[in-house]
Order: structure tokens, then sequence, then C-alpha cells
């Protein structure tokens, strides 16, 4: 009953990196937030089903870069919707990787961070990484892109492993899935064989012609 209630929160998009074992890896989330000042530490909520999850724990370490809303949704769709278990997820993406291993994107985000692990809280299906900041950008630019930003003006949706994701409602509607980030429109308003062909993913950027009805 309160899940309705708790979208009222507010979050910031991040991606969140840390190094593997054979290469770098990074995840889009929206469940980063300071939890004090003195001694400073932040903590991020990361699903047990996730890889960044195991290399941080692997690693100790991860990278938080705060995306803007000029961060291309095609990063987003790379980064939240495909798995660094099936490829590497950073191929297609602008990055660098620090001397620690873990990666921060260069694609337009606010600013970025690494953190030491300091202590870690399991839930049921999620880790709560609590960690310290030791290095960072020394600047900020842009406009941090929140949660609702994500939703009502890119038109973005949660992944299944998100802390937010609701689940799907039942819906006598028509689905198409990207066959290059797996973003599924269903839509009860305007059906789309009646988007124009102009039209794109929303979170890679894939043209229409990649969609597949799903059965």
């Amino acid at each position: 009953m309160y899940d309705k209630i708790l979208t009222s929160l507010s979050y910031g998009m991040c991606a969140v990196g840390a190094r593997g074992k054979t290469s770098a890896n990074a995840c889009i989330v929206n469940t980063v937030i300071q939890i004090s000042s003195y001694p400073m530490t932040i903590a991020v909520s990361i699903n047990h089903s996730n890889f960044t999850n195991e290399c941080i724990k692997n690693s100790g370490e991860f990278t938080v870069c705060v995306l803007s809303e000029n961060t291309s949704g095609a990063v987003i769709g790379a980064l939240g919707f495909t798995s660094g278990r099936d490829g590497n997820k950073l191929n297609n993406v602008r990055h660098k990787i620090l001397q620690e291993g873990a990666p921060v994107i260069q694609e337009d985000i606010c600013c970025w961070f690494l953190c030491r692990v300091v202590n870690t809280v399991e839930t049921v299906t999620h880790t709560i990484f609590i960690g310290e900041p030791v290095a960072g950008s020394e600047t900020i630019k842009g406009k941090p892109m929140t949660y609702d930003y994500y939703l009502n003006v890119i038109k973005g949706k949660a992944p299944k492993y998100a802390p937010t994701y609701l689940g799907e409602e039942e819906e006598e509607v028509e689905k198409f899935t990207c066959t290059i980030c797996k973003y599924e429109y269903s839509s009860v308003l305007i059906p789309f064989e009646e988007l124009p062909d102009t039209w794109s993913c929303p979170i890679c950027g894939a043209p229409k012609s990649v969609f597949k009805k799903k059965e």
C-alpha cells in the first residue's frame, strides 16, 4: 500500500562502478545518499543479483558518477539495462579507469568520487554499501539528473533489480521491446504502430525499427 507514497521520495541518478576480475564494471542506481559529514560517509543500495554488487564486495572500493540532465539516454541504457556478466558494458561508453581499477564515466556527468567501503548491511534483496570518499572531482558541472526527471521527462523506467522497481501492471496492451537495451514500450494512449518513424528508444536512442513485438 506504500508503493505510490514512496515515489514522493527524492532520488538522484548515478553510475556506480567498481573493478572486476577481468575489466571494470558499472551500473545505474538511484539510491546514493550522504549519511554524515564527519566522518564523511555515503551509502548506496545494490541488488544481490547485480554484477556490480559482486565487484564491490571483491574490490572493497567503488566510484559514484553523478549524472546530469545532459547525460545521454544511451549511457543509461548501456549501464542500466544490460549485465556485466554478459560482456563489457563500458565498451561504448566514454570513461577512464582510475589507478584503483574502478571506472569514471565521462558522458556529461556533474562530478564523481571514489569511495572505500567501510561497512555493509545485508537486506533480503540488496546490499547497502557504506563508503568513505577518498578522491573525486574538484568541480561540479551541469544540473544533476533526478529520478523524477528520468521518469517524467526522459520517460525512462526502472529495471527489474532497481530498489524502486514496482513490477509490471497487467494491461491489455501490446508491448514492444528494444532489442538493444531491452526497454519495453507499452502505452494505452499511443499504440506503438502509431508512433512516427522518427521516434527512437528513450533509453538508448535506437530507432523504432529495432523494436520487436513481445509475444
